[in-house]
């Protein structure tokens, strides 16, 4: 029970902070920023079940796809460090995604930008896919993979909270609030990553020198 809670926390932590659903809020709330609260939602709706549905599909075909083209899980696990430390950097430099619309702003192009790219990649970038198929093949048991399966339906669940909530938010924790949680999260991507690369290169390191 120990290790199925320390499992679903690590998951959860590392999903939640690669997600970074208050990061998102600026981007989502300058593409809703015209519209009524009725047209938000489905926006927001939208968006969310798009990245959950592309994580969803990433954990558990990510096995398929890396016997497709012989691909070891070290070696996404050595990428995604990268990634993660990338992603990290950027937000502890306050660096949030952007999108344009090339000037279209009616409701059709901004159900456009729901699916991506706030859906994609915005929401559910590189890193939050590496996070999907790394941590569903850690999980060697039923129950892991069903805690799984409950760490993102939850994450997702929460990051549409939030962007309901995000105008709410935005006045509450200000716009120097917003940056402080984005530094503090990028920080934490950035030792996952260190974590996550090394936990990679290791065995592919022992395995060279045959220990």
């Amino acid at each position: 029970m120990d290790k199925l809670f320390e499992f679903s926390l690590l998951a959860f932590t590392t999903l939640f902070t690669m997600i970074n659903p208050i990061g998102v809020i600026p981007v989502y709330t300058s593409l809703t920023e015209k519209m009524n609260s009725k047209q938000a939602r489905i926006i927001a709706l939208k968006a969310t079940t798009t990245a959950l549905i592309v994580l969803l599909f990433f954990a558990f075909g990510g096995k398929f796809i890396f016997d497709l083209f012989n691909i070891s899980i070290n070696g996404l696990r050595i990428v995604g460090g990268i990634l993660f430390f990338m992603s990290g950097f950027d937000m502890l430099r306050g660096k949030l995604a952007k999108i344009k619309s090339d000037g279209e702003e009616s409701l059709e192009a901004a159900k456009d930008f729901a699916i991506t790219p706030l859906g994609i990649p915005i929401i559910t970038g590189p890193g939050a896919i590496t996070v999907s198929i790394v941590y569903m093949n850690d999980a060697n048991l039923i129950s892991h993979k069903i805690a799984f399966v409950i760490v993102i339906l939850l994450v997702m669940g929460l990051t549409h909270l939030i962007l309901l909530s995000a105008r709410k938010i935005i006045s509450f924790i200000g716009e120097n609030g917003n940056k402080l949680f984005t530094r503090l999260m990028g920080l934490i991507v950035m030792v996952i990553a260190v974590e996550l690369f090394f936990g990679g290169l290791k065995p592919i390191i022992q395995n060279i020198l045959g220990i």
